[in-house]
């Protein structure tokens, strides 16, 4: 029998693979077919910064405005119709009703970086039922004044507060921008991280030629794009005290196997689900069992860490070696 169980963010997953936030999470349909498809856990899709603080926008508005005007002038006082239509009073609605409709681990997402009171938002979502939150902090500075260390200890001084607001697990999604992210890990759990995924698959940005504007398009993955959260997998395994997910490029079950080989604990897919459905997901797992009879493995923690930068017999792989090895035996 084999056994594909894991433990991420202080969870026992059936499996490795959790649905990253998606529009397939965005809904309590999409999430049970992907229940009903073997999914191990599910981030529900982000709330960003910019909802959150539109909804204090909207009160600022409605209470200060014309404060100067007589009490009697109710008109200026927001309706109930116009509260509920707040994003992120939905958002809590839906962490409350996916909870009560499943019995899959649900992880919040939240998207943004300021130091703002949104971060008190996070002991909300806990309130509402979340078992676990994900912070998704890429930021894109574009003044060239502004250091990458400034950026880097804004992002610790995130994952801090909203540490301080919650007692459920706190992953961090990482981008791969940092001059050192095997650093960065270790200042993010430091700072109360308990997992972090590699990487954030960031928007493509292009330029319409017949609007003459800038354009951005979300990117669907292939299994090409996930070198880079090997690379880093391998390296922090064992290195810092979290779980690790990779979460860019896991298209196939082998991509899955070998996320585990790095060091990863769980897998984050989305694109391969937007692309095939949800019922892909029998494939993924249905190979991954195949392969594990065939070599003889009993159990996915039987591989975790097994080909990392600690326990591989080509260490240079993962270092400036291989780009040297790399260029002396390219062939045209």
């Amino acid at each position: 029998m084999i056994d594909l169980t894991t433990n991420y963010l202080g969870f026992k997953l059936k499996n490795p693979v959790i649905a990253s936030a998606s529009p397939i999470t965005n809904s309590l349909g999409g999430i049970k077919r992907l229940e009903d498809n073997g999914i191990a856990a599910v981030v529900l899709h982000s709330l960003f910064e910019e909802q959150i603080n539109h909804e204090q926008k909207v009160l600022d508005h409605f209470l200060y405005k014309e404060n100067d005007s007589y009490a009697e002038a109710l008109e200026y006082f927001p309706t109930d119709m116009q509260f509920d239509n707040l994003d992120s009073e939905h958002y809590l609605e839906f962490v409350s009703e996916v909870k009560k409709s499943t019995d899959l681990p649900i992880i919040a997402s939240l998207n943004g970086v300021s130091d703002a009171g949104w971060i008190k938002y996070g002991s909300k979502l806990q309130e509402a039922g979340a078992d676990a939150l994900e912070l998704n902090i890429t930021y894109i500075p574009t003044s060239i004044d502004m250091s990458g260390a400034e950026i880097e200890d804004m992002y610790i001084k995130t994952v801090k507060n909203l540490r301080q607001h919650i007692s459920i697990p706190l992953n961090v999604k990482m981008n791969s921008y940092f001059t050192n992210p095997a650093s960065m890990a270790k200042r993010f759990v430091e700072a109360g991280a308990n997992g972090l995924t590699l990487f954030d698959n960031p928007i493509n940005v292009d330029i319409d030629l017949e609007e003459l504007s800038a354009i951005q398009n979300a990117h669907l993955t292939n299994s090409k794009d996930k070198s880079e959260s090997l690379r880093w997998c391998a390296i922090l395994y064992k290195k810092i005290h979290a779980d690790l997910c990779i979460n860019t490029g896991i298209k196939t079950g082998q991509d899955v196997l070998k996320a585990m080989m790095s060091g990863a604990n769980s897998v984050a897919v989305a694109s391969i689900l937007l692309e095939k459905g949800e019922k892909y997901l029998y494939n993924m797992l249905l190979e991954m069992e195949q392969w594990m009879v065939e070599k003889e493995y009993e159990s996915i923690n039987q591989m975790i860490g097994s080909i990392s930068l600690n326990h591989t017999d080509n260490p240079s792989a993962y270092e400036r070696n291989s780009y040297m090895y790399a260029l002396k035996h390219f062939k045209i």
